[in-house]
This record gives C-alpha cells, sequence and structure tokens, in this order.
C-alpha cells in the first residue's frame, strides 16, 4: 500500500490572518491523522504574504502536542539561513518531545527573496550554497554524536575540532532525515549521503523524472537507508465532483498566475477569483496552471496518483492541497483518504 503524507505551507486566506493560516495548520493535522495519513510536513517560507510558515521548528512542537501517532517534520529546513549545530539541537529536542515521530527534510532554496535573504544570514557572511553539502554532514555527524556514535560508526572521530561538542539534549533515537529538492542537485546530494529523496512535483513538473532517476544513480547504501526510498510531492485537489474540484481549484490557480509575475498575495475566494478579468496573457498561463495539478473527483485522483507512484518508482506521495475555504481543504483529504482506504491504517502502523 502507498503511503500518503500531508505536505502544508499554511496558506493565508484574503479574508483572515496569519493566526487563523497557523490554527488551520493545526486542525488539519489532527484531522489528518485520524484519516490516516503517514506524515505531516510544513514548509519554512519568509516575509510572505501568502504563506504563514516561517518557522517550522516551532510549529512541529505544536503539531507534536496536538497529535498522537502521526509522523510531523519538516517540509523542509533551509540550511543556507543556519547552522548545522543549532539545527541538530531543535530537532534532538523535538525527537526526545516526540520519539519516533519526528521528520527533518532539509532543502537548499531560500524560501524568500534576496533582500530577506540577507537579512536572515547567519553572520556578516551568508553561507553559500556551494557550501551546503559540507552543512549537511556536520548536522548528520552532529545527530550521531547525540545519538552516542562516534568515529567510524558516526560522529565526530578523535581528531575532529568539534570532537566534544554535542547536539543537545542527547540520547536515544534520532530524527528521521530527507532530502527536499525539485532538480538534480538536491536528487545527487540525497544519493550520495544516502538519505530518503522527496521530489517537489508541484514546483518542477517539466522535470519529469529526471530527478529521481539521479538520484537512484547517485545512490550510495548509510547507517540510514540501505536502498532509495522516493517521495513524490504533488498538487491535488479532491471534491466531490470534477466540476467542484476545478470550482475550488479557481483560488490556488489565481494565485499561481500572480506569483508568476512576482505579485503573489493572499488566496482569494473562490467566486472573486473566477470571476477575475485575467488578461490574454494570464488566460495562457492560467491554461498551462491547470494542468500542474491533479484535480477532479475521488477515483479520478486516485488513477492518477497511482499513475504516477507507477512512474516514479515512488514509496510515497506528499499530497498539498490549497484551498480559500477551510472545510474545502479538509474535505479535499478525507475524500483522497477514503479512495486509497487509510482509514484505520496508522494505528496499525
Amino acid at each position: 500500500m502507498i503511503k500518503l503524507g500531508v505536505l502544508d505551507q499554511s496558506p493565508i486566506r484574503r479574508d483572515g490572518t496569519a493566526s487563523d493560516a497557523v490554527k488551520e495548520t493545526i486542525d488539519l493535522a489532527r484531522a489528518c491523522e485520524s484519516y490516516g495519513y503517514h506524515r505531516y510536513w510544513v514548509a519554512e517560507h519568509h516575509n510572505s504574504k501568502s504563506f504563514a510558515g516561517a518557522a517550522p521548528e516551532i510549529l512541529i512542537g505544536a503539531l507534536g502536542a496536538s497529535t498522537s501517532r502521526i509522523r510531523v517534520g519538516s517540509g523542509g529546513i533551509m540550511m543556507p539561513h543556519y547552522s548545522p549545530l543549532k539545527v541538530a539541537e531543535q530537532f534532538r529536542m523535538l525527537e526526545t518531545l516526540y520519539p519516533g515521530r519526528i521528520d527533518l527534510g532539509l532543502g537548499r532554496a531560500p524560501g524568500t527573496d534576496g533582500r530577506t535573504t540577507r537579512a536572515l544570514q547567519p553572520g556578516p557572511q551568508a553561507y553559500d550554497i556551494s557550501v551546503f553539502p559540507q552543512q549537511v554532514e556536520l548536522l548528520i555527524q552532529f545527530l550521531e554524536d547525540a545519538n552516542g556514535l562516534s568515529g567510524e560508526a558516526g560522529g565526530f572521530p578523535d581528531e575532529h575540532p568539534y570532537k566534544g561538542i554535542h547536539a543537545m539534549p542527547r540520547g536515544e533515537g534520532n530524527p528521521e532525515l530527507w532530502m527536499l529538492g525539485s532538480g538534480g542537485d538536491g536528487a545527487a546530494h540525497a544519493g550520495q549521503f544516502g538519505m530518503p529523496y522527496s521530489f517537489a512535483h508541484f514546483i518542477n513538473q517539466d522535470a519529469g523524472t529526471s530527478p529521481v532517476e539521479i538520484y537512484r544513480q547517485c545512490f550510495k547504501p548509510s547507517r540510514r537507508l540501505n536502498r532509495p526510498y522516493v517521495a513524490v510531492g504533488v498538487s491535488v485537489m479532491v471534491a466531490d465532483t470534477e466540476e467542484e474540484a476545478k470550482r475550488i481549484a479557481a483560488s490556488r490557480n489565481h494565485w499561481v498566475v500572480k506569483l508568476l509575475q512576482n505579485q503573489a498575495e493572499r488566496f482569494w475566494p473562490v467566486d472573486d477569483a473566477l470571476n477575475y478579468p485575467y488578461s490574454d496573457r494570464e488566460k495562457a498561463m492560467l491554461k498551462a496552471i491547470e494542468h500542474r495539478s491533479v484535480t477532479g473527483a475521488p477515483e479520478q485522483v486516485r488513477v492518477k496518483l497511482l499513475q504516477m507512484v507507477d512512474e516514479y518508482g515512488a514509496d510515497e506521495l506528499n499530497i498539498l492541497t490549497i484551498t480559500h475555504d477551510h472545510a474545502d481543504r479538509l474535505r479535499s483529504y478525507k475524500l483522497l483518504a477514503d479512495a486509497f482506504s487509510l482509514s484505520g491504517s496508522l494505528a496499525a502502523d
């Protein structure tokens, strides 16, 4: 049985607030746990009018406290903003609070614009993206050292300058480490570090299966994983009928049109999005955008997603659903869970 997870960007409604978006994220996590989803990831965006999730490491703590079984984690932590030791400590604390339930997904993208990236830089000089592999290597060593591993078994060898520096709190267990990406670089890093790889299809559909193929070609077994393991992040909209799903998706599609013109804002109500006076250029963009998501009635969506599972050789799917009305989003995830017969499966895991 394919495992389904959730990717939540904490979208902000035009008639709502960032606080509403965070509350809806927590409510959706509770609901998706009851529906049978396997994991729930929250994203990292900064200085955004559209998304409220600027601090996934804090939001994950609230999600862990609000649920009891579903895995919760980051989709992802944007490493160029952080020191590896600090990330290791944050997720060691989360793992201590919610043992066996924490995922640490890593990304290379800034999750924001250039000016905000400079404001976020961790010192007088930002981490260059070229040092990302070194950041990941240090993070793994801090995590494994905190887990009681050292030298060839993991952690820092005796001659390492960070020997004796520990990510606290130390103890058994570690977060499940993932690499996120939308292209070949992230896929190659995931393979080289022997990590599971989550491909962001919803960002880069045009890449086809090539990032996943690169991942498999580069994969080296590690202490964490002995074979390639792939999740695919997909934009999905499900309703009782195809017509209703397409209608509800109008809010998200309108937002993408604006995003592509560097005018991203809060998510509009469906009727306002449907009645928006698109220019001819925007109408062409909208037509292309409508094909970027898997949209339809439950059985239509299930068939399309299973085709993607076969195409990518995926072990899991991470479902991203954005609507204006929170009730529509809850309904979409519930209909999809029912179509895949998820109910009760989480407890069995």
